[in-house]
C-alpha cells in the first residue's frame, strides 16, 4: 500500500511538472481568431523617449557611466502629462485596427507597469501611474484585443547582476540557461497576465523557451506571436508564408519617437502594404511611438487618419479574409472572404492620375471565372452618379469570357475636395470563383507582376 502511494505521488509530481509541455503551440481556433483581426497597432514607448534615442539599444555595449546615468536619471524626466490613451484607442479603432500590442517591458528592463520585481518602473517616475493599465483599459473599452510586448532579455537585470549587456551573445542572456533570470521573467509575466484582466496576445521579443509554456499555463487561450510564428520586421516576404504570420512596420525609421531625421511613409504606401500583407495571408502590426509628453506625433496621427478613411469604405476587403492561390495580377491584389462568398480585387494606383476620379477603366481579371450571375460593386459607392457630372453613366458592367472576368467600372467615390485621392479602389465580386490557368510558370510570373 505504501509503495502504491509513493508511485501515485511520483506520477502526480511528474505530470504536474510536465503539464505545461502539453501545449506546444497556439490553439487552432485562437489562430483563426487572430488571423481575422488583420490589422493592429504596435506601441513602442520607454523611459529613454525623453532622449529621442533608439529604444533600449543604446545600453548595449555602453560604458558603466552611461548605464548608471540611464538607470538613475532618466526616470526623473518621464512625465507624459498629455498622454490620452482613450483618444489613442479611438483613433486605432477608426483606422480599422482590431488589436494593440504595447511594450510593457522592452529590453532596457524598464517596466511600464506596476511591478513588485524591480524599482526600475513607471511608478517610480513623476508620472507615477500604471501606463500599461491605462492602455489596456482604454483599448479594451473600444473592443480592441489586448496584446503585451515582453522582452525576456533585461538590460537592467544584467547590469544589476554584473552580466555584460547585450542580446543573445552570452549564455546568461537566455532565461533557459539563467535560472535567476527565468524566475525574474516569470514573476513579471505572472503580474502582466494576472493583474490586467484577460490578455489576448503575447509578443515575446527574445528567447521564449520555458516562458511561453509558463504563459500558457496561466492563460491557455493566449496567442503568442513572436517566438512562435513568423514576425518579419520592416519586410514583407516576396511569397506568401504559411499562415499565421505578422509583418511589423514603423511609420518612420524608428520604433520609438524620433524627433529628428525621421522621414515617414506616405498613407498610400501604408495602405498598399496593408493590402499586400493581407493578400499574402499575414497580419499587419503598424507601430506608433508616442512623444515624451504622451501625444501621438502629428505625422503619425495624420497617416492613421488617411488609413482610417480608406478602411471606412473598404475594411471588409482586409478583415475576415483569406488569400487566394494567386495573390495578384499586376497592380491588382486579391483577397477572399472566409465564407468564399466574395472575392476582392484591390486595384492599387501609382498616383491620383492613375484611374482618375470620374473616369472609367476596364479590367480583365484572368484568374476570376464569372457567370451571368456575377455581380461587381465598389464598397461604399453606389455606382449610379458621379458628383457634378450630369448624364455620366457610372454603372459597373461585367462579362464572363474565356480569358477571364471583364469588368468596367467608374472611380466615382469622392474623398478629397480636389479629387486627388491617390489610394486603391476595391472591386467586390460576388458569384465568381478563382481559376488556375494552365500556362507556363514564367508567363504566369509576368502576368501576375511578380517581384
Amino acid at each position: 500500500m505504501f509503495l502504491k502511494k509513493v508511485i501515485i505521488l511520483l506520477l502526480g509530481v511528474y505530470f504536474t511538472a510536465n503539464a505545461q509541455k502539453l501545449q506546444v503551440n497556439n490553439k487552432p481556433e485562437r489562430i483563426e481568431w487572430f488571423q481575422d483581426l488583420a490589422f493592429g497597432m504596435f506601441i513602442h514607448w520607454n523611459v529613454d523617449v525623453t532622449l529621442g534615442a533608439v529604444i533600449s539599444h543604446s545600453l548595449a555595449g555602453a560604458s558603466d557611466e552611461y548605464v548608471n546615468k540611464y538607470i538613475k536619471e532618466l526616470p526623473d524626466f518621464f512625465n507624459p502629462s498629455k498622454f490620452n490613451p482613450a483618444g489613442m484607442a479611438k483613433l486605432a479603432k477608426l483606422a480599422g485596427m482590431k488589436y494593440v500590442v504595447f511594450t510593457a517591458k522592452h529590453h532596457s528592463g524598464f517596466c511600464m507597469f506596476n511591478t513588485k520585481t524591480t524599482p526600475f518602473n513607471v511608478m517610480q517616475t513623476p508620472y507615477g501611474k500604471d501606463i500599461t493599465k491605462e492602455v489596456v483599459d482604454a483599448f479594451r473599452k473600444e473592443g480592441i484585443a489586448i496584446g503585451i510586448y515582453f522582452s525576456p532579455e533585461d538590460f537592467y537585470f544584467f547590469h544589476q547582476n554584473k552580466i555584460q549587456i547585450g542580446r543573445l551573445q552570452l549564455p546568461e542572456h537566455y532565461p533557459a540557461k539563467n535560472p535567476k533570470l527565468m524566475e525574474y521573467d516569470k514573476k513579471q509575466l505572472k503580474e502582466l497576465l494576472s493583474n490586467y484582466g484577460k490578455i489576448d496576445i503575447l509578443f515575446i521579443d527574445g528567447p521564449g523557451d520555458g516562458l511561453r509554456e509558463y504563459a500558457w499555463s496561466l492563460n491557455p487561450d493566449l496567442v503568442i506571436t513572436r517566438d512562435i510564428m513568423n514576425t518579419p520586421e520592416q519586410n514583407t516576404p516576396d511569397e506568401p508564408l504559411p499562415r499565421p504570420w505578422e509583418a511589423c512596420y514603423t511609420m518612420g525609421t524608428d520604433w520609438q519617437y524620433k524627433p529628428t531625421n525621421d522621414p515617414h511613409k506616405t498613407g498610400t504606401e501604408i495602405i498598399n502594404m496593408l493590402t499586400e500583407i493581407r493578400a499574402k495571408g499575414g497580419n499587419f502590426l503598424l507601430n506608433i511611438g508616442p512623444k515624451q509628453d504622451g501625444e501621438i506625433q502629428i505625422e503619425q496621427e495624420a497617416l492613421l487618419q488617411e488609413v482610417a478613411l480608406w478602411n471606412f469604405a473598404n475594411g471588409e476587403a482586409i478583415h475576415k479574409v483569406k488569400p487566394l492561390p494567386v495573390v495578384r495580377e499586376g497592380n491588382i491584389w486579391y483577397t477572399q472572404s472566409n465564407d468564399e462568398k466574395y472575392i476582392y480585387a484591390i486595384v492599387q494606383r501609382s498616383d491620383a492620375d492613375d484611374w482618375k476620379y470620374g473616369s472609367r477603366k476596364n479590367f480583365v481579371l484572368t484568374h476570376i471565372e464569372g457567370t451571368p450571375q456575377t455581380k461587381v460593386t465598389i464598397p461604399g459607392y453606389k455606382s449610379e452618379l458621379v458628383e457634378y457630372r450630369e448624364g455620366l453613366d457610372a454603372g459597373i458592367y461585367t462579362a464572363p469570357t474565356p480569358i477571364g472576368l471583364v469588368v468596367s467600372a467608374v472611380n466615382g467615390q469622392r474623398f478629397y475636395t480636389n479629387n486627388q485621392w491617390p489610394n486603391s479602389v476595391v472591386l467586390k465580386i460576388e458569384n465568381a470563383r478563382f481559376r488556375k490557368l494552365n500556362i507556363p510558370a514564367a508567363t504566369q510570373s509576368k502576368m501576375d507582376g511578380a517581384k
